[in-house]
């Protein structure tokens, strides 16, 4: 059975149009938010092992923006393009064209994953007035907070990877696994939204192509930081972290601001690794005083 969303109520009041576009080899499935003659346009990039409504809470809060969110090769409805390894390049060059072709000039947006993704896009060369990394990943993933479990981590997608293809694919997709995964992240006392994270994640987790597209996924998620693109960056970059952040350190998302010529780091309490679903409103309203946005109005 669906858990209701927190969020639904305000994100029923925003148009949504599903859409597809051929980028690099592949039918990149995304959602267009807003209306198109909207003054602002974001392109939002989800994390890993994520699709598209896993930013939806955030969207709700930004009824006056466009946002344009795909989901990643390999996730969601977009399969991998034949016979391409999904490395930190590729992925880059999919959101390069991705976002020249649908949504040119946009402010790009990425979360967890999605900030490697967007940072290193943007440091290769996609154009952006504006870049906005929630939760980024600060630092290598093996040096956070967790970093044995991280590792423990790395034993489970390559054990994936290598049993035969029914066995692994059945174990990254466990339903016990995915559950201990969302417990280990989500830190909100609330039992109904903790229940929409579970369920959230029950639904959403295991919607990736095949092993393999999971495998590179993962292995460019603890591969690469965005820290390796940080100073390539000249664009007004924003920066909304977590203090209760298992993934990255908060005292490292204060070094990693640093290192961007134009760097902004908004901080929440109380919140780890999943701002987007519980503190929507709070990311919300950082990006919206980021990019001058009016206070959203009220319905």
């Amino acid at each position: 059975m669906t858990v209701p969303s927190p969020y639904a109520e305000r994100l029923s009041r925003i148009p949504v149009a599903r859409r597809v576009a051929e980028v690099r080899g592949t039918e990149t499935t995304y959602w267009e938010y807003g209306v198109p003659e909207a003054e602002l346009t974001i392109v939002a990039v989800h994390g890993f092992r994520g699709d598209h409504h896993g930013l939806e809470p955030v969207v709700a809060f930004l009824p006056d923006v466009r946002v344009i969110s795909p989901d990643l090769p390999g996730f969601g409805e977009t399969a991998p393009a034949r016979g391409r390894t999904y490395d930190v390049a590729e992925y880059a060059a999919w959101l390069h064209e991705f976002a020249d072709g649908v949504a040119p000039g946009a402010v790009v947006l990425g979360h967890s994953f999605g900030s490697i993704v967007a940072a290193a896009a943007v440091a290769g060369g996609l154009t952006t007035p504006r870049l906005i990394l929630v939760n980024p990943i600060g630092a290598p993933a093996l040096e956070g907070p967790k970093g044995v479990m991280t590792r423990l981590a790395v034993l489970y997608y390559a054990l994936g990877a290598r049993l035969p293809e029914r066995l692994g694919t059945a174990l990254l997709r466990n339903r016990v696994i995915v559950r201990i995964m969302s417990i280990a992240m989500a830190k909100t006392r609330d039992p109904r939204l903790r229940r929409f994270i579970h369920d959230q994640h029950d639904r959403y987790f295991s919607l990736f192509s095949d092993r393999d597209a999971l495998r590179d996924a993962f292995v460019t998620s603890v591969s690469h930081d965005v820290s390796e693109f940080a100073r390539s960056i000249s664009a007004p970059t924003l920066l909304v972290a977590a203090q209760r952040d298992d993934i990255t350190r908060i005292a490292a998302e204060r070094r990693l601001v640093t290192l961007f010529p134009d760097g902004e780091l908004v901080e929440i309490a109380q919140v780890g690794h999943l701002i987007h679903y519980e503190a929507p409103a709070e990311a919300a309203a950082a990006v919206r005083r980021f990019l001058r946005i009016p206070v959203a109005p009220t319905r």
